[in-house]
């Protein structure tokens, strides 16, 4: 085999990967003055590509959870599901343009905490080595950075389903980016974060992701209250369609998610890519069994929910783990979660969408497999930290475990304190009060607090001749009935009478069924044939 030399003039913090020059640019901030300099000259274009597809994959997450939460909640609220995603995601643009980015990643902060204002609005953002990766430009490392922390605002934005005000909601999203979000990322990811100097394996946001997120989201369901529960009777996803396309589009944008943050089209992430795959193909496969023992029935929603579960523990872990330690914490997360989604009664918090059982439990399963599972060989697959950074357990790092699990207990309390603290205080400012009244509740999210809705001619149940009522006066086409009378269940004409579910029947019928409500169209038909 012919050898080849080593080419030369390549910055010696990495080995050569195929950028055209190392780095030498005038200005160690901004990379140089780009009216005169190339500054695109020390990265290879190839890396710079995959990173920009990588985060618009990423961006796909965003509506991928806005269809998920809308199938999950109930028709009336389908709508708002949808908002409140694609909301946040303008609040956290403008938040991390505006100071989250300098607050996350600025590597002139040395508090360890927190960063600096050194590049407040983007300023000395733009051609030199990123933070994070030597293999791209921190112009592209921001941009793609900026779809991480929208999509944990998205993620936290499903603690409202069915009876939040949308507005206190967007207030609390600003201020929880910036005084959650931006130091648990500062912390991993930062080189001057305490957890980055610590050690904390994190690859793609355990911490400030996945545990501030599920964590936020518990915090501000506590706040937020339960739902009423006289309006949960049958209560039940109302689209499953919505939910597997929401889970199709985040598991897309999840590759770009979990292989981008090897920050180049390199080894290491067609590896991610693996790992994720495989941890939730398992984790899916695991809940959907645990689902079957207890009701004989495959369950859609419950594959859904088992590769998300997998997908989020795959996160922190698909950059460090071998393959077979995916496989084992796919089975894992997929256990453990499914079990999780109870946690939520014994804490009396009303956590609707299980943000807490599948991002939080899953997150922090991801971060304590890294101590187990992660691999010095799969670590140096970037070719930049290559002999840098030491495996797990594998590799007779055994300091790695309470390194992990002191980093997933400062995130996770951090992020519970604080958004408990930034919900309460936004609930007490006059005209930010997070909950919706109990008749906005009744009425629905979308009606209340959009006049938009996701259906808005068509309403099919199986009830469906129950659905409106039939017309008094066939002239007319006009139907002459009092509110109440107007809902063929009549669990909801009691509620709007102020009456307990079923009270109503009892009352009429003395207690006896008096058949389908929806027969009243065939009556009505008869008296008109009459």
């Amino acid at each position: 085999m012919t050898s080849y030399p080593a080419p030369t003039g390549y910055a010696p913090s990495y080995s050569w990967i195929g950028a055209p020059t190392a780095f030498n640019g005038t200005n160690p901030l901004s990379g140089g003055d780009s009216a005169v300099e190339n500054l695109n000259q020390w990265y290879a274009p190839g890396d710079q590509a995959y990173i920009i597809v990588a985060s618009a994959m990423v961006v796909v997450m965003i509506p991928g959870l806005g269809f998920l939460y809308s199938g999950l909640a109930r028709r009336k609220s389908a709508l708002t599901m949808l908002w409140v995603t694609m909301a946040s995601f303008s609040v956290v643009t403008f938040q991390w343009y505006f100071w989250g980015y300098s607050l996350a990643f600025s590597a002139q902060g040395t508090s360890g905490f927190i960063g600096d204002l050194k590049h407040f609005g983007l300023t000395n953002t733009l051609g030199a080595p990123s933070p994070g990766s030597p293999l791209i430009p921190e112009l592209l490392y921001s941009f793609y950075q900026l779809q991480f922390c929208a999509t944990t605002a998205a993620i936290v934005s499903g603690a409202v389903a069915e009876r939040g005000r949308v507005l206190p909601l967007m207030v609390f999203i600003f201020c929880w980016a910036t005084l959650v979000y931006c130091p648990i990322a500062c912390w991993a990811w930062n080189i001057n974060g305490w957890g980055f100097k610590y050690g904390v394996k994190d690859y793609a946001g355990g911490g400030p992701v996945e545990i501030g997120s599920g964590m936020s989201a518990l915090a501000y369901s506590f706040v937020l209250g339960k739902r009423q529960e006289k309006m949960m009777a049958n209560f039940r996803p109302h689209n499953v369609s919505l939910i597997v396309l929401g889970t199709v589009f985040l598991w897309f944008g999840w590759l770009g998610f979990n292989g981008g943050s090897s920050f180049g089209a390199n080894l290491r992430a067609v590896q991610a890519c693996w790992n994720t795959n495989l941890t939730a193909m398992f984790a899916a496969a695991t809940w959907v069994i645990l689902d079957w023992r207890l009701a004989r029935k495959w369950s859609m929603v419950g594959w859904c929910s088992g590769a998300i579960s997998g997908l989020v523990a795959a996160t922190p872990a698909s950059g460090y783990c071998t393959p077979w330690g995916s496989i084992i914490l796919g089975i894992v997360a997929g256990v453990i979660c499914n079990y999780a989604t109870k946690v939520k009664y014994y804490l009396r918090i009303d956590d609707a969408l299980d943000i807490f059982a599948e991002h939080a439990v899953a997150g922090m399963l991801g971060l304590m497999a890294n101590a187990l599972f992660s691999a010095t060989y799969i670590i140096g697959l970037d070719g930049v930290n290559t002999g840098i950074i030491t495996g797990g357990w594998i590799n007779h790092n055994y300091r790695q475990f309470y390194v992990q699990l002191a980093y997933i207990l400062a995130a996770t309390g951090w992020a519970f304190t604080m958004s408990l603290i930034l919900a309460y205080g936004i609930n007490y400012i006059p005209g930010l009060h997070l909950r919706a009244s109990e008749e906005a509740e009744l009425l629905g999210m979308d009606d209340d607090q959009l006049g938009e809705f996701a259906y808005d001619y068509v309403e099919v149940r199986r009830d469906y001749l129950a659905w409106t009522p039939a017309s008094t006066d066939p002239q007319k086409g006009e139907v002459d009935l009092p509110q109440h009378e107007r809902h063929g269940i009549s669990e909801q004409k009691d509620l709007i009478m102020g009456r307990e579910p079923g009270e109503s029947n009892s009352q009429d019928s003395g207690g006896q069924h008096t058949g389908v409500g929806g027969d009243r169209h065939a009556i009505n038909y008869e008296k008109q044939q009459r």
